[in-house]
C-alpha cells in the first residue's frame, strides 16, 4: 500500500468530526409539546443509594453524595429528604430552663411540638400577672389588719413588760421614768422623786436598801430589754408568715391553672412547682418591683429581662413544623453546628444565663436531616471534630471553644446535653469522599453510605428523549421562553461537547440551566416567542468571546512570530505538539514546537523539562517509556549509544500529561534518522512501550488550536491533525473546523501505532523487518538502525583508545 493509500485510510471522515442530535423521530414543536417532570435522569445508581441510606434507621448510616459541582446534587438531596420527611413524626420542641439549685448547669425540658412556645407564653403571662396580684394583695384590707394585729401584739407585749416592771419597782419605792435616751431609775418616796440632798439625808441603811432595790430593778430592766429584740424578731417572723401565705395564696391561683394545663406533662407541672416556690421566697422582689412599675408604666422587655429566670429559652420550636425537619446549613461552623452562649455586657462585666443559650443547626435538625457541604465543613475549624463527637454521642453539648481547648478556665454555662437523633448528609467532591475514607478510620463508621452521581449518560435514541424532555421540565420550572426543536438538538450537541464525548450527554444540570437562561435572554433581545439555534449559538458564542482575551494574546504572540510555530515546510527533529491550557470554566487548545537532539552517548534521554521541575511525573512517565521503546525496537541485543535531549520550545510553566509522547518519539526518531518532518501536521496522542499510539483528553480544543493557527495564515490543504483513532468517537468539532475538512483544506488522521504516525509525518514508509532482523532501505526504520550502529561503533572506538590511535594513523 503507498503512502498515498494509507493517508486515504487513515483519513478522518467528516460524519465523524461531529455527532449531530438528530431529532426528526420526536413529533414536538417546542418543549411545549413534550412531556414534562423527567427527574434523577441517568442518577438510578445514585437514587437507589439515597433511598437505602435515607430508609435504614441504624447508627452509622449516614450519607456522603458525591459528584461534581453543578450535577444538582443538593436540590435532588433536598427534595428526596423534603419528600421523605413529609410521613416523618414531627419532633418534640427543645428548652432550657433555669437550675434553681445549681445556676452554671441549666436543664433540658423536652415538650411535644408547639409546647414550647405556648408554655414560653404562659410563663411570661405569669409573670406578668403576679407582678400586679402580689402589690395588690399587700395592699388589701384584710392583709393591713392582719400586719396591725402583729405590730399591736408585738407593742402590747412591751408595753406590758414595761407595767410590770414598773409596778415592781413602785412598790420597792423606787421610780421608774422614761428619758429619750431610756428609762431612769431613782429613789421615791411619797409619790415625789428624791432629790440628791434629800437621799443624801437618808441614813445610811436606808440608802443601801434603795441602792439594792434599784439594782435589783435595774437587772429587770436589762431583762426586759433584751427581750424585745427576741420579741421583735417573732414579729417579723409572724409578718413572713404572713407575707408567704399571702404570696402563696396570690400566686397558687394564677400557678394552679399553668398546672391544670399542662398535667400530662410531668416535667413541666415540675418545673412550675419550682418557679412557684421561689417566687414566694422572692415576693418582696415581685412587690417591690411591681410598685416601681406601677407607678412608671409596665416596661415589657424590663420584666422579662428583671425576671427571666423564670422564663423558657425555647432553643428548637417545632411548631410550625410538618413531618421530620430537613435543614441545609450553608455556613457549618462550630458555633452554628453546635449552638453557643451568648453573653451581655454589663457595667464592663461579661454575663450570660441559660436564656442566652442559642441552639445550632444539629438541634433544628434533630429528629430529622441535616444537609451539610462537605468542603465547607472541613474548612471550619473544629466544625468536623464537633460534628463527629456529636453523632457519636448521641447528644449535642453546648460548649465554647474557648472551654474545649482548655484555652480558658472562666466560670460559664454548663448547658445539659440535648439527646441526638438525626440523619447527616454530606455533599460533596469525589475527592474529599476517598481522602476521608482514607486518611479518617472515623469516617467509615459514621458515613456507610455514599451516594455517587454519574457525570453522564449514554447519548441513545431513548436517553436523547429523556434529555429533550429534560430541558422541557427545567425551562418550566425556570419559567423561560419555549425552546423550539433546532433549539433543543444544538442544546443537547452542546452538552455532548462539555464532556468531549460525541457518544454522550452531559448531566451537569447547574450549566445546562444556565445555558437556558442566557438562550433565553438573548432570545428576548431579539424580540423572539421561542429560543432557537441561534439563540443557543449565541450564548456559545459571547461566553467565549468574554473570556477569550488570554487565548487570543497567545494565539497573535504565533501570528506574529514570538511564538515560534511553523505550518508550512519541513523540519529535522521538530514536531507540532498539542496542548490544552485550562482557564476556569474555559479551555483553549494551542500548538507548541518539540524538538529533539540526538548524539553519541550512554543510551540516556533527557527530558530538559525535568530537570529544570518544569515537567511532572505524568510527562516525565511519558519520556522514559520513549526510551524504552527505543530499546524494545532497535536495540535489543546491544547498548543504545546514544544521548538524547527533549524539549517544548518556549514554554515557562508546568508541563503535564503524557498526552505529547508520541509528538516527542517522533522528533526524537528524526533526529536519530536525520528524516524531515512535515510541519503542516501536529501531533496529539499518548504512546506506549510498543508503540502504540492512545487516547488523550482535549482532543477537541486541540484540532481547533492548531486550525485557527492555519486558518489565520492561510489554509493549503496539506495542514491537518493526527489523533489518536480511539479518540474519534469524542469528536464534536466546530463548524469552521467541519466545513474546512469538507472543503479538503483540512484533513484529520486518526492512528493506531507510532508507525503511521511517522508515514504521515514524513511521506516514508516505516519499513518491516525480514527473517534476517534488517529493513528495506532508505525505509524509517532502516535510517534509524543504520545511524544507531554507526553510534554503538563509535563508541566502541572511544572505549579502545590503542585501537582509536591506529585507526588515526
Amino acid at each position: 500500500m503507498t503512502i498515498s493509500e494509507k493517508k486515504k485510510e487513515l483519513t478522518v471522515a467528516s460524519s465523524q468530526l461531529y455527532n449531530a442530535c438528530d431529532l426528526s423521530g420526536l413529533s414536538f414543536k417546542t418543549t411545549a409539546d413534550l412531556q414534562q417532570t423527567v427527574e434523577h435522569l441517568g442518577q438510578l445508581r445514585a437514587m437507589e443509594a439515597l433511598e437505602f441510606g435515607i430508609g435504614i434507621k441504624h447508627d452509622g448510616y449516614n450519607l456522603y453524595v458525591m459528584g461534581s459541582t453543578g450535577l444538582g446534587k443538593h436540590q435532588t438531596v433536598k427534595k428526596l429528604l423534603k419528600k421523605e420527611s413529609v410521613s416523618g413524626e414531627t419532633p418534640s420542641d427543645w428548652c432550657y430552663i433555669n437550675n434553681f439549685d445549681e445556676y452554671h448547669k441549666p436543664l433540658v425540658l423536652k415538650l411535644p411540638a408547639g409546647k414550647g412556645r405556648a408554655l414560653h407564653q404562659d410563663m411570661e403571662q405569669l409573670i406578668e400577672d403576679i407582678l400586679i396580684a402580689i402589690p395588690t394583695a399587700f395592699q388589701g384590707d384584710e392583709y393591713r389588719a392582719r400586719i396591725q394585729k402583729i405590730n399591736d401584739e408585738f407593742k402590747e407585749r412591751e408595753q406590758h413588760a414595761f407595767a410590770e416592771l414598773d409596778k415592781k419597782a413602785s412598790s420597792k419605792g423606787v421610780a421608774m421614768l422614761q428619758t429619750p435616751s431610756g428609762y431612769t431609775l431613782g429613789p421615791e418616796k411619797d409619790g415625789q422623786i428624791l432629790t440628791p440632798v434629800e437621799f443624801k439625808a437618808l441614813s445610811e441603811s436606808d440608802q443601801k436598801e434603795i441602792a439594792r432595790v434599784i439594782e435589783e430593778i435595774e437587772a429587770d430592766l436589762k431583762q426586759v430589754m433584751r427581750m424585745i429584740p427576741i420579741w421583735q424578731k417573732e414579729s417579723r417572723g409572724e409578718v413572713k408568715k404572713l407575707n408567704r401565705e399571702v404570696s402563696q395564696l396570690t400566686v397558687d391561683q394564677f400557678v394552679e391553672e399553668i398546672k391544670k394545663k399542662y398535667r400530662d406533662i410531668p416535667e413541666v407541672v415540675n418545673f412550675i412547682e419550682r418557679v412557684k416556690l421561689d417566687i414566694i421566697d422572692s415576693a418582696d422582689e415581685f412587690r417591690k418591683f411591681g410598685e416601681e412599675q406601677s407607678a412608671k408604666g409596665n416596661n415589657h422587655e424590663m420584666i422579662m429581662s428583671v425576671f427571666s429566670r423564670y422564663q423558657l429559652n425555647v432553643v428548637v420550636d417545632n411548631s410550625e413544623t410538618e413531618g421530620a425537619p430537613v435543614i441545609y446549613e450553608d455556613h457549618p461552623t462550630y458555633q452554628n453546628l453546635i449552638g453557643h452562649i451568648d453573653h451581655i455586657a454589663q457595667y464592663g462585666t461579661l454575663m450570660t444565663d441559660f436564656s442566652l443559650i442559642k441552639s445550632g443547626a444539629l438541634h433544628c435538625a434533630n429528629g430529622g436531616y441535616l444537609i451539610l457541604d462537605a468542603r465547607k465543613l472541613l474548612l471550619s475549624p473544629f466544625a468536623w471534630e464537633g460534628l463527629k463527637r456529636a453523632i457519636h454521642a448521641h447528644e449535642v453539648r453546648i460548649e465554647s471553644l474557648e472551654r474545649l481547648l482548655s484555652l480558658a478556665s472562666t466560670s460559664s454555662l454548663q448547658p445539659e446535653p440535648i439527646p441526638l437523633d438525626i440523619k447527616v448528609v454530606l455533599t460533596g467532591s469525589r475527592l474529599l469522599y476517598y481522602l476521608l475514607k482514607q486518611y479518617d478510620p472515623e469516617f467509615g463508621q459514621l458515613f456507610k453510605v455514599a451516594a455517587d452521581f454519574e457525570e453522564e449518560i449514554e447519548r441513545d435514541n431513548e436517553n436523547t428523549l429523556l434529555y429533550a424532555r429534560l430541558i422541557a421540565t427545567l425551562q418550566q420550572e425556570n419559567e423561560l421562553t419555549v425552546i423550539d426543536k433546532k433549539g433543543v438538538a444544538r442544546i443537547i450537541e452542546y452538552c455532548a461537547r462539555m464532556v468531549d464525548d460525541g457518544e454522550k450527554i452531559s448531566l451537569h444540570l447547574g450549566s445546562l440551566v444556565d445555558l437556558l437562561r442566557e438562550a433565553d435572554y438573548w432570545s428576548k433581545e431579539r424580540g423572539r416567542k421561542s429560543i432557537s439555534k441561534d439563540d443557543v449559538q449565541k450564548v456559545i458564542d459571547t461566553r467565549r468571546q468574554r473570556l477569550d482575551r488570554i487565548h487570543e494574546r497567545v494565539q497573535e504572540q504565533t501570528l506574529r512570530g514570538i511564538h515560534l510555530i511553523d505550518s508550512t515546510g519541513e523540519k529535522v527533529a521538530q514536531v507540532n505538539g498539542l496542548s490544552v491550557l485550562q482557564l476556569g470554566d474555559y479551555a483553549f487548545g494551542h500548538p507548541v514546537r518539540i524538538t529533539a537532539t540526538a548524539r553519541l552517548g550512554g543510551g540516556k534521554v533527557i527530558d530538559i523539562e525535568r530537570e529544570v521541575e518544569l515537567g511532572g511525573a505524568i510527562h516525565s512517565k511519558g519520556v522514559m517509556i520513549l526510551s524504552a521503546y527505543l530499546a524494545n525496537h532497535y536495540a535489543k541485543e546491544q547498548p543504545l549509544a546514544l544521548s538524547a535531549t527533549l524539549v517544548f520550545e518556549q514554554s515557562y510553566g508546568m508541563i503535564e500529561g503524557d498526552s505529547a509522547s508520541a509528538a516527542e518519539l517522533c522528533a526524537l526518531l528524526s533526529a536519530l534518522a536525520e528524516i524531515p518532518i512535515k510541519q503542516s501536521l501536529a501531533v496529539t496522542g499518548s504512546v506506549n512501550q510498543h508503540g502504540e499510539i492512545q487516547a488523550i483528553g482535549g482532543v477537541n480544543e486541540k484540532i481547533e488550536g492548531f486550525f485557527e493557527i492555519c486558518n489565520a495564515r492561510g489554509l493549503t490543504g496539506e495542514q491537518g491533525v493526527i489523533i489518536p483513532r480511539t479518540n474519534i468517537s469524542h469528536l464534536m468539532l466546530r463548524a469552521d473546523v467541519r466545513e474546512a475538512v469538507e472543503n479538503g483544506k483540512f484533513t484529520i488522521y486518526a492512528v493506531d501505532s507510532i508507525d503511521q504516525v511517522l508515514e504521515l509525518l514524513t511521506e516514508l514508509e516505516v519499513g518491516e523487518a525480514n527473517k534476517r532482523g534488517s529493513y528495506p532501505a532508505k525505509t524509517i526504520n532502516y535510517l534509524i538502525r543504520h545511524r544507531l550502529q554507526k553510534l554503538s561503533k563509535l563508541r566502541k572506538s572511544f572505549s579502545n583508545p590503542e585501537k582509536g590511535e591506529n585507526r588515526k594513523e
